[in-house]
């Protein structure tokens, strides 16, 4: 069985549940997951988890990046081109400086309304099925967390377009960002195209898509990254008889600089991954997520 993550390229048109499928007839295996849901229009990094690998997504770090790009003078019912136009007005008069001195209202821990068409639930059901199903949705406002929002490029014309890129925590919208930046412009503005450069500390330089997963697959060149490469979590090597123990489910002492409820990542002394444990208060090291020892 394939243990550990795949750095997936995703193609506009499919789901991430696509593509998880897509991955699973590939590699062979059932026990295939992925992190962080990309819109079927978006492309790029999509975080894919193998075998046991699935239980470790929680702990991948949650940072995103993404570059964007805006229309103005455009709104749909989806937040993107995707949907049903709503307005459509010529914006001219919209230029970069105007765009720019609106962009630090988008930084920092901010307010933020999702789309009506998400894959947020309530009452069981995600909010773009209500909203399908011609239910008016009210979306609650969540907040979200904005590192960094630049614009790279800027299109002048009857409806103009600017390129931006966006650093932030998870939970946050790109589309939702694009409609509330067309609103503080006052002409409207909707999402036209979205690529994922980052997430759960994968990158788009090293992504590979399912036609050369498919290549490397049947070539028997295919190699998932192995978890700590990505886990930014300390690392604890309990000595054998000790390691043996906590992957039995035991609570174990061991001498850790650690502090009290740490998250950490467990190796054994050969250099094996274990799986994730937390430091508790009397300094001991508890099982979280254990895996055996990985061929």
């Amino acid at each position: 069985m394939v243990f550990g993550f795949l750095n997936l390229n995703k193609d506009p048109g499919w789901t991430s549940h696509d593509c998880v499928a897509k991955v699973r007839r590939i590699v062979g295996q059932k026990r295939v997951g992925h992190g962080g849901t990309l819109d079927p229009a978006a492309v790029g990094v999509l975080p894919i988890a193998l075998g046991t690998a699935t239980r470790l997504l929680q702990y991948l770090p949650t940072g995103k990046s993404y570059r964007a790009r805006i229309r103005f003078g455009v709104t749909t019912t989806t937040d993107d081109l995707e949907g049903e136009r709503l307005t459509t007005a010529p914006a001219p008069q919209v230029t970069l400086p105007a765009i720019a001195a609106q962009l630090p209202a988008f930084l920092g821990r901010v307010e933020q309304i999702p789309p009506a068409f998400s894959a947020i639930q309530r009452d069981g059901k995600r909010l773009y099925e209500l909203a399908r199903a011609g239910e008016v949705v009210d979306v609650p406002a969540r907040w979200v967390e904005i590192e960094r929002i630049s614009a790279i490029a800027f299109y002048p014309g009857d409806f103009p377009e600017v390129e931006v890129d966006v650093d932030c925590g998870a939970g946050t919208y790109i589309r939702s960002i694009a409609r509330d930046l067309g609103a503080a412009l006052g002409v409207g503005g909707t999402l036209a195209h979205l690529t994922r450069t980052r997430s759960c500390g994968l990158t788009l330089d090293q992504a590979i898509d399912l036609e050369t997963l498919a290549a490397q697959v049947n070539a028997g060149t295919f190699s998932a990254i192995a978890p700590p490469a990505l886990l930014d979590l300390p690392i604890v090597t309990p000595e054998p008889d000790t390691a043996r123990r906590w992957c039995q489910g035991q609570t174990v002492t061991m001498a850790t600089s650690e502090a009290p409820d740490a998250i950490v990542q467990v190796h054994h002394p050969d250099g094996s991954f274990l799986g994730i444990g937390q430091i508790n208060g009397a300094g001991e090291l508890l099982p979280k997520t254990v895996l055996a020892p990985q061929a």
